[in-house]
């Protein structure tokens, strides 16, 4: 969506998330909102644009709009820089490497 123009972008966001809505209905799939959250990415300036959005209306639901997001064990944020899922990354590492350290080899 442009940020000069966020009221358009989430009328074609609804539309859209209808869309898929009645796509999972007839396949007899149901959409979570509880575990649902929107995550508003862009460039500086865009996202002072959008930072009045708290939650971003769908079909039925009002999504919290989230910091960032983690999807299949990849944590995204606003800027896609990667800062948290590299530290995520490399604190699971760490955790293993220290549990690795307790492991004793018998002969």
């Amino acid at each position: 969506m442009r940020a000069d123009n966020t009221a358009s972008g989430l009328s074609i966001l609804a539309t859209c998330t209808a869309h898929v809505k009645l796509w999972f209905m007839q396949n007899g799939l149901q959409l979570n909102p509880d575990k649902s959250e929107a995550l508003i990415m862009g460039t500086a300036n865009q996202l002072r644009a959008a930072s009045c959005l708290s939650s971003v209306k769908v079909p039925g639901v009002d999504l919290p709009v989230a910091e960032d997001i983690e999807v299949l064990g990849v944590v995204l944020d606003r800027r896609l820089t990667f800062d948290k899922h590299v530290s995520s990354v490399a604190r699971c590492c760490n955790y293993h490497a220290q549990a690795i350290r307790h492991i004793y080899v018998i002969y």
